[in-house]
Formats: structure tokens, sequence, C-alpha cells
């Protein structure tokens, strides 16, 4: 767990905008203090970070999701702390560094004098550095996990969700189902590691049983994958096309299919299926922020965790929005409000 880095007082501190007369949730939430207290503190849920886009990119996908973070964790902060959410609900752990392989060859070839115009670096080691940062994420999930406690992870790429879900498999020592509202499926096949596959390699290895989506695109995602849906008796889903043809909530399409989830459930919200958020798969047509905060703040179902991924502040393409951290910030809140009471 050597990639972790445990956020202190200052740290926080440092990203709270303090005024006279106010409170702010950066100023009231917990801090960890060490592993074996974890299990005693009153704080119910562990925020976490997971800034990456290693494995976006390696599965063909624009960099920026790296991005998100910070931002997101700066707008929660600032978060007026009153009787609706105090602050002291949540614990910030910290965020997790990773190497980037690319990073690392341009910094070499550069020293080497060498054009980068017709350098490509092999997707093999993109791929085999998001298998390294599985090994690094499910080991402090499961901990959280068995600590009681409930994880919020931003991220980051979808590829995350296979870490999480494991450690939360090992943690809770049984396996583990999803309800994913997305516009992907993200069931490529299970050949190298990336954000395309992280829940094929779920189902693969046994961590998760029920897999729901809700949301999904008709024109994104291959015959392939649309096959794998229909024959696999594991695997619900929901598209956003039948969702435009109804005039009443979409909890109640939701409903049916959250009922189906029987074991422990993470909540996953991939930011692609929001339209006009800044993400690495960017929309112009989904769902609105406010149909996921009415879906968050209505549901009944306890989640084991929520992981919200693919946003981004700023793409590797020059794209920038200040909205997505907001975004972001609105779920945490009301994914700790519905959750917590």
């Amino acid at each position: 767990m050597e990639a972790l880095k445990i956020y202190d007082k200052a740290r926080i501190s440092a990203l709270v905008n303090s005024r006279a007369g106010e409170s702010k949730i950066g100023e009231q939430l917990l801090l960890f203090s060490g592993w074996e207290q974890l299990k005693d503190s009153p704080a119910s849920f562990v925020l976490l970070g997971i800034p990456e886009d290693i494995g976006v990119r390696a599965n063909h996908g624009i960099a920026g999701a790296a991005t998100a973070w910070i931002p997101a964790l700066k707008a929660l902060l600032n978060t007026q702390s009153t009787h609706f959410l105090s602050g002291n609900e949540l614990m910030v752990l910290g965020h997790f560094e990773f190497p980037d392989p690319e990073k690392k060859n341009l910094e070499h070839i550069n020293s080497e004098n060498i054009s980068l115009k017709n350098t490509n670096i092999e997707n093999i080691e993109l791929e085999n550095a998001v298998a390294d940062i599985d090994e690094q994420v499910y080991p402090v999930i499961q901990k959280i996990i068995a600590a009681g406690k409930t994880p919020i992870i931003i991220g980051g790429g979808h590829n995350n969700a296979y870490p999480i879900l494991k450690g939360c498999s090992m943690g809770f020592e049984k396996q583990m189902d999803v309800l994913n509202i997305d516009a992907h499926a993200d069931l490529r096949p299970a050949k190298g590691r990336h954000s395309g596959n992280g829940f094929s390699y779920a189902l693969k290895h046994g961590f998760l049983q029920h897999y729901s989506i809700f949301g999904l695109h008709q024109n994104y995602n291959n015959s392939a994958i649309l096959t794998e849906i229909s024959k696999n008796q594991h695997i619900n889903a929901v598209f956003f096309e039948d969702l435009l043809s109804i005039d009443h909530s979409y909890l109640i399409e939701l409903q049916p299919m959250l009922s189906g989830l029987t074991n422990p459930t993470g909540l996953e919200i991939d930011l692609d299926c929001v339209e006009n958020i800044l993400s690495s798969a960017f929309t112009p047509s989904g769902f609105h922020l406010n149909d996921l905060r009415k879906i968050i703040l209505q549901t009944k179902k306890k989640f084991a965790y929520m992981h919200v991924c693919e946003g981004a502040a700023k793409m590797s393409d020059g794209r920038e929005s200040t909205a997505t951290a907001k975004a972001i910030a609105y779920l945490v809140t009301d994914f700790i409000k519905s959750q917590h009471h």
C-alpha cells in the first residue's frame, strides 16, 4: 500500500476557505489515525481518491480523469457544515499516486534527445500499470470494509471498479452485487487490464455475482457486449433509450433492478452518463445531474460503497470545466445524507 498518501490536518486545511461565522465540512470531518483505530471512529464513510487515467488511456480513451480528485475534494471540503450534513460523518483517508509509464518513457526519450513525433508507448505497458494499480487499491478497500465503514471513491478510470469489488468481496467474505449507472457496460474481454473491462474481470474472478447497468446507451456498446448481456443471467440492463420513452420517475424503473441485488451492493457512477459533464467519454445526451441526485436521495437501498469515476476538470485535448468538481461534491454529499439517515 505504498502508493497510498494519507492526508493530515495541514493538507486538508490548505484546501478550505475559512470564513468568520461559518463552518465548512472540511473543518468538521475526521482524519485517519491508523488502521487499528478505524473501526472505532465515529465516521461512517471513508473518502479516497484514485486520480489516474492510465486505465482510460489503456482503453484508447482521452486522458483527463486524473484531474478530478483535487478540485472535487476542494468543492466538498468547502461545502457548508449544517444540521443537514455536519461533516463528522466523513473521514478523508487520502489518495493514491502511481507511476505513469508514458511519463517515464517521455522523460527517457527527452533525456536521449530523441524526437517524440513518432514515439508510441506499447499498450501492454499501460495494461501492466493498471494491473499494478489493482494490487495497490484492493487491500485498502478491504481494510475499510473490514472496519465496518463505507468507502466513497473518487476516480480515476472505471478500471478501478475491479480492485474496489475485489477488496469489498474480500472484506465481506462474500460475492458483491453492483448497480452501475453508465452509458457503457465495461464488459470488454478480460485480456489486459483497462477501463473497459473492470466488470469482466470481477465476474471472471468471482468477486461480482449480479451486475445491473442503468442507463446503458445502445450506440456505445458493441454487438459482442450486447450478446453477453442478453445471455448472461447474472447481468441485467436498462437502456437509456427506453428511459426516454417514460414519463414517470426513473426510480420506478430502477426499483425492480435494485430488489434483485441481494448481496452487499456497490453503487458505480460513471460521469460519462451525465449530459454535458466533462468526462473521458463526454456525451451531449444522457441523464441530467439532478436525475442522479434524485436516484441517490430517494433510494432506500443500502450501498456498500460509492465509486464516482471518469469525470475530469481538464482533458488532455485542452477542454476544461469547473462544473465537474461541484457535480461530484453534490453526489458525495447526497450519498452520505441518504445512506447515513
